[in-house]
């Protein structure tokens, strides 16, 4: 079995800002609005954090993503403070991906140019959809005219790789509706789309309300068509609810299936780092008072076992489309893919859920809609 010596590999880091104009009907992210103070305390807590980590010495970054919340809501000079405590603090690869999450009417054509000097180069933008009776429902604070103000400004400040985010499966939502959305977007000729399906998520103001939401059928077709629609605009499908052009694929994401190390910083953020998973506490308070001393403020899981890793190398690189590779599990773990999860294997293969080719195993079409469950079988 081979030992993977950590500091020989690089690493991601993941930037938490935990605030937003407004929290959507719909969203159970660890965020909320702030005003100028909680905004600059909380930077300042932040830079100390990055400050303090002991991690990380030595290993080339690849990746850093600055998500939310809504991080365009911040000054942008505070965006430029963390880049540069995180570049004094690690060593940023000469072609890093650097990615900032950006919402429309939250982000001026002077703020995309700072973020342009600040070394970012790739934007991922909150869309969710181009009707703006759809945005009103979810809750949003903008409407897609200010969508095409924030994209055509990041395409001027010289912004070449965007995401955009799409949802599907929204309330009164059709199956016509959902195809002149991809359409809307595909056309618009982003390098990348995530598109993912409305889940109402327990706690949120959508909970709590009786909602006409699309029927399982429904949800099928508009998942279905999403893959077939993005391919003739040039998109390929790379992993559950994910559509990229030719190597435009989100490179931190991928990270995370594959299990490379990555640390998170800020509120709530979740760190991998060797054999250890942890988090850092949700309490503000907590977070501001003890962010310079990381051990307060982390709550950490039980050291990841060598079943623990065989799992999560399993049910994390079978979200992607091209699936896990067995000789690499082998180099991992020492031990054939089939001694250690043939009968599961064997299950899900003669159930037309999994597939195998060309020495990688993944998921069919019809697997996909039931990819909860086959991952679930891996699990210790």
């Amino acid at each position: 079995m081979e030992r993977r010596n950590i500091t020989d590999s690089p690493m991601e880091i993941y930037v938490h800002i935990p605030f937003c104009i407004k929290k959507c009907d719909y969203c159970d992210f660890l965020s909320g609005p702030s005003g100028p103070k909680e905004q600059a305390d909380y930077v300042d807590a932040l830079l100390e954090e990055i400050n303090a980590a002991e991690e990380g010495k030595g290993r080339s970054v690849s990746s850093v993503f600055i998500g939310g919340g809504t991080p365009s809501v911040l000054d942008e000079r505070f965006i430029g403070e963390i880049l540069n405590h995180i570049r004094r603090k690690f060593q940023i690869a000469d072609h890093a991906e650097i990615t900032i999450e950006v919402n429309p009417g939250t982000a001026d054509r002077n703020k995309l140019q700072a973020y342009r000097t600040y070394g970012i180069n790739r934007l991922s933008i909150g869309l969710q959809s181009p009707d703006d009776r759809e945005l009103k429902i979810l809750g949003r604070i903008h409407n897609y005219e200010q969508f095409l103000e924030t994209y055509r400004s990041a395409r001027e400040a010289g912004f070449d790789n965007i995401n955009i985010d799409l949802m599907s499966a929204i309330p009164d939502q059709t199956y016509e509706g959902w195809i002149h959305n991809l359409r809307t977007v595909a056309g618009l000729d982003p390098e990348h789309i995530s598109a993912y399906s409305l889940i109402i998520e327990e706690g949120t103001p959508f909970a709590s309300r009786t909602l006409n939401l699309p029927d399982e059928d429904a949800e099928y077709n508009m998942y279905e068509a999403t893959a077939q629609i993005l391919r003739e605009y040039g998109f390929e499908q790379y992993e559950i609810s994910n559509y990229a052009k030719k190597g435009r694929e989100c490179r931190h994401n991928v990270g995370y299936w594959i299990r490379q190390d990555y640390l998170g910083f800020g509120l709530g953020a979740s760190s991998l780092y060797g054999k250890e998973r942890f988090a850092n506490t949700q309490d503000m308070k907590k977070y501001l008072e003890n962010s310079r001393t990381p051990e307060k403020i982390r709550e950490k899981e039980p050291p990841l076992t060598r079943e623990d890793e065989m799992a999560e190398f399993m049910f994390l690189g079978l979200r992607m489309t091209r699936g896990i590779s067995k000789a690499e599990f082998e180099r991992q773990f020492g031990s054939e893919i089939d001694a250690i999860y043939g009968d599961v294997l064997r299950k899900y293969k003669s159930m037309g859920l999994l597939l195998e080719e060309n020495g990688r195993i993944f998921l069919s079409r019809e697997g996909i809609h039931v990819s909860n469950s086959v991952m679930a079988d891996f699990l210790p």
